[in-house]
């Protein structure tokens, strides 16, 4: 039912396949799982398909290993007429010391669409619960912000060629 679930986490080890030259987790491969948890969420609070709009303040905070219980854990912090902001955190365990950290967060934007090759659709209002969902939905709002100026910048930009 639509409304209902407003987190998601997922838990699973890194594995082998997940890491870099440098025997750390790639960071393609957490803004997978980020996405994933992020589009598990949206859906889950929608009722709809959902497609990735943006990432905005990706932090690569510290490394994930292989043998690294991996928690990824998404949260609805605010929403739109059809748009889902989510807070996503991406934390590694060490299960032998059990030395938990964070690794990676950032704000994910999410559109409700009305099938996938369809319109945006109304998904249900968020409302904060307490002074945390305040916080995380303030910081929403001024990443929306921020991000609008970007696009003001960038549209700028076109209308000119960057190299002369």
């Amino acid at each position: 039912m639509p409304g209902q679930q407003n987190e998601v986490t997922f838990r699973f080890l890194a594995q082998p396949t997940d890491v870099n030259f440098g025997g750390k987790v790639h960071g393609g491969m957490a803004m997978k799982w980020i996405d994933q948890a992020g589009y598990a969420c949206a859906v889950g609070w929608s009722g709809a398909y959902c497609v990735t709009v943006s990432v905005s303040g990706i932090q690569f905070v510290a490394p994930i290993l292989i043998g690294d219980l991996v928690t990824v854990r998404a949260r609805l912090i605010h929403t739109g007429r059809s748009s889902m902001h989510m807070a996503v955190d991406v934390l590694a365990r060490a299960l032998r010391s059990g030395e938990q950290r964070l690794a990676t967060s950032c704000v994910m934007v999410f559109v409700a669409l009305d099938s996938p090759d369809g319109h945006p659709t109304q998904v249900p209002v968020w409302e904060p619960r307490n002074e945390e969902d305040q916080r995380l939905q303030a910081y929403a709002k001024q990443l929306m912000e921020l991000s609008k100026a970007m696009e003001q910048q960038v549209t700028a930009l076109r209308s000119a060629p960057l190299v002369q």
